[in-house]
């Protein structure tokens, strides 16, 4: 018999504080719920139809040429689809730049699940999501390999060398993570304080009801 999927999460939990998840608040959700994403086409979609029907991962992002962001996409790219497929649960991540950036990045990353825009930065401004950075050094993400010299100027190359020079996004934003839906249910919100402060994947599928993946070697799979 085939097992059935994860029960979801139905607390709602915040990274920083588990009795109020500041950056979900029902009031914030309809609000950026209405709120326009853009896909690798161009094309729009609201928000909030991106887990109307379905819990849903969301991952908001610095910007496309964040070496930070870029690395912790890469382990992204390591889960695979039919974990998710089985758990009934979609992988979405969130940019700030213009959508013309969004299959470069996806190609860079080999990231191959959903992903969109936000160009105007309206979700981000609607969740509180933090602009500028708090101190990183006690601050150190499993996902990240690069050390800030050497990323950074990976990333500075990625800029020059593109077909225009931009950063692909506001270098002063932060990103964070969601588990939302279906609907209006917000079931956990991690709010970066800086470029290095991610959640832990495995972390977020656990709590989303997905196997957790051994990111050490992306063919392994941990059952919960």
């Amino acid at each position: 018999m085939a097992d059935l999927p994860a029960a979801p999460v139905t607390q709602q939990i915040d990274s920083r504080d588990p009795t109020r998840p500041s950056g979900g608040e029902p009031g914030e959700l309809r609000l950026a719920a209405r709120c326009l994403v853009v896909d690798g086409d161009g094309q729009k979609v609201p928000f909030g139809a991106l887990f109307r029907e379905h819990r849903a991962i969301v991952v908001f992002v610095r910007h496309f040429l964040c070496y930070t962001c870029k690395e912790y996409v890469e382990d992204l790219a390591k889960i695979p689809k039919n974990l998710l497929q089985d758990a009934k649960v979609r992988l979405i991540v969130i940019g700030q730049s213009s959508y013309h950036h969004i299959k470069p990045f996806c190609s860079l990353t080999g990231y191959h699940h959903e992903i969109y825009v936000d160009p105007e930065r309206e979700i981000y401004k609607i969740f509180g999501m933090k602009r500028g950075e708090a101190a990183t050094s006690s601050v150190k993400s499993p996902h990240v390999k690069s050390n800030l010299l050497s990323g950074s100027i990976r990333s500075m190359w990625r800029a020059m060398t593109g077909p225009a020079f931009d950063f692909q996004g506001d270098p002063a934003q932060q990103g964070g993570a969601m588990i939302l839906g279906p609907g209006s249910s917000v079931h956990f919100v991690h709010l970066d304080k800086n470029r290095l402060d991610h959640a832990a994947i495995n972390t977020v599928l656990q709590l989303a009801g997905v196997k957790t993946v051994n990111f050490t070697n992306k063919h392994q799979i941990i059952d919960i």
